[in-house]
């Protein structure tokens, strides 16, 4: 009988790529991940790792086995979550994640509702980027999180999560009619490997540009203070320009920021997960978004 959590660590080698990164993110001990792999194949029968010096490699067998493992946790997800239901209302912690302007704008409306309809849910909030949410949710570390996409920056799909919808907002430029105004002007942008950064560069290229990126902020409202001061421009997506600094012109533009809220596949129906999309919907409703 193959062993699901020597599956989900398995999966995790498929994603991460050496056994030190999956212990890192499993907690255990590189030696503690090695032995249970090779646990697993026995158990399969067949190699399911390669290994080449430090490098470990999956056989094809071992893709297939990933696979199948996908399915696997899924199911065990979704039986979870029917349990959960059977036993009653949402109870007990609530670990979610959301990048930082959800954070401040959208979640203290939807914990109201969460705490008024849910007394006995227990959210703890991490802030956290939407390209660390995937490993964050595949570890357990979260049971929820509120992602984001861009215009011009293709959504990273994992297939151990879902999404669902919950509200696209317009992008903002500080100060210039046009991104193509703002071609001759230094910039302000997130941090390398953000997707507020990628955004940034990808829409300046669609405008026939690369941009000067003067200063890296991922905190929307110090980056509107840094317009305010005439350190640069910027995109700013509505959900962070609800109240501007005085001086800052906001320029609509044709460009969008969509927010999702993720979890683990088969996962969704969990009532703690309903709940909280519930709460997220109604938020988004008070704040007409």
């Amino acid at each position: 009988m193959l062993d699901p959590r020597k599956l989900h660590l398995l999966r995790e080698l498929s994603r991460r790529g050496t056994i030190a990164a999956v212990a890192e993110a499993a907690a255990f001990t590189p030696s503690a991940v090695s032995q249970q792999l090779s646990a697993l194949e026995r158990e399969a029968g067949v190699p399911l790792l390669e290994r080449t010096g430090r490098t470990v490699t999956l056989t094809p067998a071992g893709h297939l086995l990933v696979e199948h493992a996908h399915a696997v946790l899924e199911q065990l997800e979704r039986a979870s979550a029917a349990l959960a239901a059977v036993r009653g209302g949402p109870a007990g912690p609530l670990r979610v994640g959301a990048f930082p302007t959800a954070a401040r704008v959208l979640l203290p409306p939807a914990l109201r509702c969460l705490a008024a309809d849910h007394p006995g849910l227990v959210p703890m909030v991490s802030e956290i980027d939407p390209a660390d949410v995937s490993a964050a949710l595949r570890a357990r570390e979260l049971d929820v999180a509120l992602v984001h996409e861009y215009d011009f920056v293709p959504p990273v799909t994992d297939g151990a999560l879902e999404t669902e919808p919950l509200f696209a907002e317009p992008m903002y430029l500080t100060d210039r009619p046009s991104i193509a105004a703002a071609a001759d002007d230094p910039w302000i942008a997130g941090t390398p490997g953000t997707l507020c950064h990628t955004m940034t560069i990808r829409a300046c290229q669609a405008a026939g540009f690369e941009p000067d990126v003067r200063h890296h902020v991922d905190d929307f409202d110090t980056v509107l203070a840094f317009a305010a001061a005439g350190q640069g421009v910027a995109l700013v997506p509505r959900l962070a320009a609800r109240t501007p600094p005085a001086g800052v012109r906001l320029t609509p533009l044709p460009l969008h920021r969509r927010t999702l809220v993720a979890f683990r596949r088969g996962h969704g129906d969990h009532p703690a997960i309903r709940a909280t999309i519930t709460a997220l919907r109604r938020a988004t409703t008070e704040l007409d978004l």
